[in-house]
């Protein structure tokens, strides 16, 4: 984990957010993206993501050689149930390492799942994603998608050296258009895949983060 910045670094919590107010939008309306429906919730609101995220989306799958496509799992993440997905894993890692500290936990819980204060999906602006082919058939990226570090053995991590050459090519591939259309990864997850939060600005030596925690608008 050396080098890695996680999300409960002070330094991400400390970038202000200056809130752009762009809405969030189905990204399954535009009807350009592949969209996995196995984080679906009653809301449908994972299908939603920041106008800006999307855009950029969409130049990432232009930049894919032929007869590959983006693969979209989930966007937007409402902030009561990111809480209760950190809480979740938080108390799986207590159970595991009773002697660890609060902060250790805390810590180490935000290499899976974002604290819910500064998490990048309630904001609109993550999204956990992969590749497939023309037929809409998943690649292989060396572990399935939201593997944990511990189910994992690390192979989790986008750099993880325990992982076939062909899933490294894959990552490396879904990086380049990625990182090319604007977006930062979190580095624990190959996956999750950001622009405009606040582990955003202070990858890419933004002041400001763009988009803020938000609530689903059923206007919008």
């Amino acid at each position: 984990m050396s080098g890695i910045v996680l999300m409960s670094d002070p330094r991400v919590a400390a970038v202000p957010v200056t809130e752009s107010g762009e809405r969030l939008v189905d990204v399954r309306l535009d009807g350009r993206l592949l969209v996995d429906d196995r984080k679906q919730d009653p809301a449908d609101a994972f299908a939603h993501l920041r106008e800006g995220v999307l855009e950029r989306l969409l130049t990432a799958q232009e930049l894919l050689p032929e007869g590959t496509r983006l693969l979209f799992v989930e966007g937007y993440r409402p902030p009561s149930l990111q809480r209760e997905y950190f809480e979740e894993y938080a108390d799986r890692l207590r159970s595991a390492h009773p002697d660890w500290s609060s902060d250790l936990i805390h810590s180490a819980a935000s290499r899976y799942v974002s604290p819910p204060d500064i998490a990048p999906h309630s904001a609109g602006a993550a999204v956990d994603l992969t590749l497939a082919d023309a037929d809409g058939t998943e690649l292989d990226l060396g572990t399935r998608m939201n593997a944990d570090p511990e189910e994992s053995a690390g192979a989790c991590y986008t750099h993880a050296a325990n992982i076939t050459e062909e899933a490294r090519a894959h990552r490396e591939l879904l990086g380049t258009v990625l990182t090319a259309a604007g977006l930062v990864n979190y580095p624990t997850e190959w996956w999750h895949w950001s622009f405009g939060d606040r582990y955003w600005a202070l990858a890419t030596g933004g002041t400001a983060a763009l988009y803020g925690p938000k609530e689903l608008d059923p206007r919008d």
